[in-house]
């Protein structure tokens, strides 16, 4: 009876399944361990300022610092978290998680209705849940994964605009999704889109120029209308110093200029090929089984010239299905925008998987329907890596490895100790989720194997896409969990608020990124109530730092000021990478 209902859920009802799988890979996760790194927190203390001040505009957070990103990510964070009066872990996390969902559902309906091979976008959805880098985005609390979520979406409505009404009127939900994208991280959510949607017109040759300019002049006019509301109402709180940062933030970034006015340095300098290789990273484990395709392949000496292999090459490409062509586009136009600013971060080219994966899919397919060996290979290796790490966490449990004793024989670091400690204890003395978690992965290693023993290639793979699951299970559900319990700025936030009278009035920090560390693990912790020293200059108070700051602070202000240190953190914060100390100071 079960078998029946799930081969029909999965012939008949595709996109159920798959929505519901997303959710069982992300949802029980997320509140999962506490924020270990410097941008979740940063981004929930944002939600957590517009709930206790009602400003839902230009709300003010580290050090009463305004946010200098559109608010879309941080709306739907305080929304998620009214029920409960506070913004915790899983609200925060929340928005990223649901827009992974509903994009996932979106792509396999889309591709699902144009590809006649159903399994192609069913297993380029599964690439797309089991990728790291997707995975990864939709369980943390930033803004990319929303971002990515608006575009994907706004490109496939593009797409149905001109497939289904060919570009007459102006379906709303274009606006409204290009709109919401530029609300999550500014302009590039529309200049993106849009510059794919052109070149996408150009090579389908079927409008003219000056039609398409036309076309994308009014996406461009509707799409701005709700963004500019919140951007006129943001310029009316902050002024010229807002205007500043979002010149920087939207240009300074991606034109590579000079930003000596604000007071952080905008980063993230790659060369080019840091995309490709960000792109191989990203989409591990499956770039394994293309790497191992690579072997046994024939490579024949082309018998026409280079130029005429470009031209068969357009032809190709100019014949392609619609749905394959705008894919290519999208694809080949992010990876050239991304290329263009000298600031590169992965999370950029995330638009581009959902497209990439469509065409991963096609070739996975290929190799297990023709070149079986491939995939029985592919398959035997991670199960291979499973099943010895399986045994190692086993011999773990049972006390026959010591992994500290291990870790230390590479690094002295207690902080990194500490880490391996708390992960190695919860197989040590496992709880019933670690348990259960820990079956799912040893049954779905046994299922890889039972179908390695059979001749039915496609069976391989969904299984061990089924084992790629259940190892995010045990990520998510036991390593990450004991990563965040180890490195959180929670246990020392709490533990300076209960043995020194801290409150909204008295605890200071620095907020200058140029020179300084800022806290934002230990910010959303004390509930976001740091001032900046630097510009109050107050007689006497606490002050929050790291020690090289300390440091730097005393030297600065010894003149002014007397710094006593009250407690430290035992280990180096992971955020941070340094110690944190809490002084109390007062003017000489």
């Amino acid at each position: 009876m079960r078998t029946s209902f799930l081969q029909s859920l999965y012939l008949q009802r595709p996109v159920t399944l798959m929505i519901l799988l997303c959710a069982l890979t992300v949802l029980p996760w997320i509140g999962l361990g506490e924020f270990s790194t410097k941008g979740e927190p940063r981004e929930a203390a944002v939600a957590i300022s517009m709930m206790e001040t009602g400003n839902y505009i230009l709300p003010k957070t580290y050090a009463e610092e305004f946010a200098y990103k559109p608010p879309m990510a941080h709306w739907l964070m305080a929304v998620f978290s009214l029920p409960q009066g506070h913004v915790s872990e899983f609200t925060a996390r929340l928005p990223s998680a649901l827009a992974f969902i509903t994009m996932i559902g979106f792509i396999l309906g889309f591709f699902g209705k144009r590809i006649e091979k159903f399994q192609i976008p069913i297993i380029a959805a599964f690439l797309l849940i089991t990728c790291i880098e997707i995975h990864r985005a939709a369980m943390t609390t930033r803004v990319d994964m929303l971002l990515t979520s608006f575009m994907v979406i706004g490109l496939i409505q593009l797409f149905r605009w001109e497939e289904m009404l060919e570009l007459k009127g102006l379906p709303i939900a274009i606006p409204i999704l290009l709109g919401c994208a530029v609300l999550t991280k500014g302009p590039v959510g529309l200049i993106l889109p849009l510059f794919v949607f052109f070149v996408y017109l150009l090579i389908l040759g079927k409008y003219r120029f000056w039609r398409i300019v036309k076309a994308l002049f009014y996406i461009t006019i509707s799409s701005l209308f709700l963004p500019m509301i919140w951007y006129v109402a943001a310029w009316q709180q902050g002024g010229e110093d807002f205007l500043e940062v979002v010149l920087a933030e939207n240009f300074g970034r991606f034109f590579s200029m000079d930003t000596p006015d604000i007071h952080y340095e905008l980063g993230h300098e790659r060369p080019i090929y840091y995309n490709f290789t960000t792109l191989i990273a990203g989409f591990i484990p499956w770039t394994f089984i293309v790497f191992f395709s690579l072997f046994g392949l024939k490579i024949r000496k082309p018998e026409k010239s280079f130029k005429q292999i470009l031209a068969d090459c357009w032809q190709k490409i100019r014949s392609m299905e619609k749905v394959y062509l705008f894919s290519l586009a999208v694809v080949v136009c992010v990876l050239f925008f991304y290329s263009i600013p000298a600031s590169k971060r992965s999370v950029y080219l995330m638009p581009a998987y959902p497209f990439i994966a469509l065409f991963l899919a096609q070739y996975i397919l290929y190799l297990a329907e023709y070149r079986t060996k491939v995939t029985r290979i592919f398959a035997a290796f991670m199960a291979s890596v499973t099943a010895i790490a399986l045994v190692a966490l086993l011999l773990t449990a049972f006390g026959v490895i010591d992994p500290v004793a291990l870790t230390a024989r590479f690094t002295p670091r207690t902080d990194i100790h500490h880490t391996v400690s708390t992960i190695a204890g919860l197989f040590t003395s496992p709880d019933l989720l670690t348990i259960v978690i820990l079956l799912s992965v040893a049954t779905s290693l046994g299922v890889v194997c039972y179908q390695m023993f059979r001749k039915i290639n496609l069976k391989i793979l969904y299984a061990t896409i089924g084992l790629m699951i259940c190892i995010h299970f045990m990520i998510d559900g036991i390593i990450m969990r004991g990563e965040r319990m180890s490195n959180s700025s929670r246990p020392f936030a709490e533990k300076i608020m209960n043995e020194f009278p801290l409150n909204k009035k008295n605890i200071y920090v620095t907020n200058d990124l140029r020179e300084y560390t800022n806290l934002y693990g230990m910010n959303f912790y004390m509930g976001n109530i740091f001032h900046n020293f630097e510009t109050v200059q107050p007689g006497a108070g606490y002050f929050l730092s790291t020690e090289s700051d300390l440091k730097k602070i005393e030297l600065k202000y010894g003149d002014t000021y007397v710094f006593q240190p009250l407690a430290i953190t035992p280990d180096r914060n992971k955020e941070v990478r340094r110690k944190i100390v809490l002084s109390s100071f007062e003017r000489r």
